[in-house]
């Protein structure tokens, strides 16, 4: 059972700045990546659901410092990548994503299907 991986384009934004910042975590990020689409509910990656405006969303462990923030379509089997950072980075108020973003995300890419 896999997933299809959606990178947005904040995402990518995201993502490239992390991949320059932190060039020795090149591997374990592409092991997160390759784990998260064959099953995000693996023990290593410690998915879970945040808290408070952060709520639609579920980090995943690129290692103890690190995370991936995502928002999951089960029915659709595709897992929606919002942010990657730091633990504080991504599990706050300083996320790039709110609820409302998220939702209207959510709603476009129902739309364009």
């Amino acid at each position: 059972m896999s997933y299809t991986l959606i990178f947005t384009d904040s995402y990518k934004k995201h993502a490239k700045r992390f991949a320059q910042q932190h060039p020795e975590l090149k591997e374990q990020y592409r092991k997160t990546l390759l784990l998260l689409a064959q099953n995000p509910y693996h023990p290593p990656l410690r998915l879970h659901t945040l808290k408070g405006k952060l709520a639609a969303l579920h980090p995943v462990s690129i290692n103890i410092s690190y995370r991936i923030t995502l928002e999951m379509i089960i029915t659709e089997k595709e897992i929606i990548l919002v942010n990657v950072g730091s633990h504080d980075e991504v599990n706050t108020g300083n996320s790039v994503c709110s609820a409302a973003n998220i939702h209207k995300r959510k709603a476009r890419l129902i739309r364009s299907c």
